[in-house]
């Protein structure tokens, strides 16, 4: 894999998707239809899919592709594709909250190794560089040009005082149960794989997800944190969260900053 040439084109199709769903965001009102699974999809998160799978099967045409609005893509298996989120936290969108993200990552041998997440309303812009740290590039966001990033690490926690970050749209019972495990100075909500994002730049320790997900929803925000030095496992077991499952749906994980004291499920 030429990982340069992989890192400026997940990037310049994660600007162009953000620019077409900012398009649509501004609109006074859009059509929200529901998939098989009853979540909600948007012209937008269409619109973004076809921008960002059609640039990657241009760019990668023997790689494989899994994304979330081709569900032909989802009987399709491997250790190694690509995988789109072209709008994670839709219910975000809808709400005009602005915690929505573009997600693209490469999945190697069952890991993400690379990855992107954009937050357009937001104009936060995360990826991994050729080598597989994590970054977060600020100015202008050009498309053909990247302009000044900062290396992103993740924090030293203090398991007296952690700060923990739970999602907007699925926050339940069984998760501020486990969160009362801790000993927590602080709390940020957040939408979509933001939260990934949050501790990749230590502006959060711990993220547990007690809660349905699947891979095209985690795959960039993983990578990037893994690129910050941080890590996601299992939920049940603290066993390494991996990718090509079949039917792409995860188990419940905890995305953490090393240096926590992971408590039991």
């Amino acid at each position: 894999m030429d990982y340069e040439k992989l890192t400026l084109v997940m990037r310049r199709l994660a600007l162009e998707a953000g620019d077409k769903i900012m398009e649509i965001y501004g609109y006074d009102d859009f059509d929200v239809k529901s998939k098989s699974d009853d979540s909600p999809v948007t012209a937008a998160d269409e619109a973004a899919d076809k921008i960002i799978s059609d640039g990657l099967r241009v760019a990668f045409p023997d790689m494989l592709l899994i994304t979330e609005e081709q569900a032909d893509t989802h009987s399709a298996t491997g250790d190694t594709f690509l995988i789109v989120d072209p709008l994670d936290g839709t219910k975000e969108f809808i709400h005009r909250r602005g915690d929505f993200t573009v997600n693209i990552a490469l999945v190697e041998g069952g890991h993400p190794t690379r990855g992107v997440v954009y937050a357009p309303a937001k104009g936060r812009m995360f990826f991994t560089t050729a080598d597989g740290q994590s970054v977060e590039e600020t100015g202008a966001l050009n498309k053909d040009t990247v302009g000044p990033m900062t290396q992103i690490s993740v924090s030293k926690p203090d398991n007296t005082a952690l700060m923990v970050v739970a999602s907007k749209s699925h926050r339940d019972q069984a998760t501020d149960d486990y969160i009362g495990k801790y000993a927590v100075k602080d709390m940020k909500s957040a939408g979509s794989s933001l939260k990934f994002c949050l501790i990749a730049t230590g502006e959060a320790d711990l993220y547990p997800r007690v809660g349905r997900t699947m891979e095209w929803d985690t795959a960039a925000g993983h990578a990037v944190l893994k690129g910050a030095g941080g890590d996601v496992v299992r939920f049940e077991d603290h066993a390494p969260l991996t990718y090509g499952k079949n039917g792409y749906a995860n188990p419940f994980f905890v995305a953490y900053a090393p240096g926590i004291d992971l408590k039991e499920a």
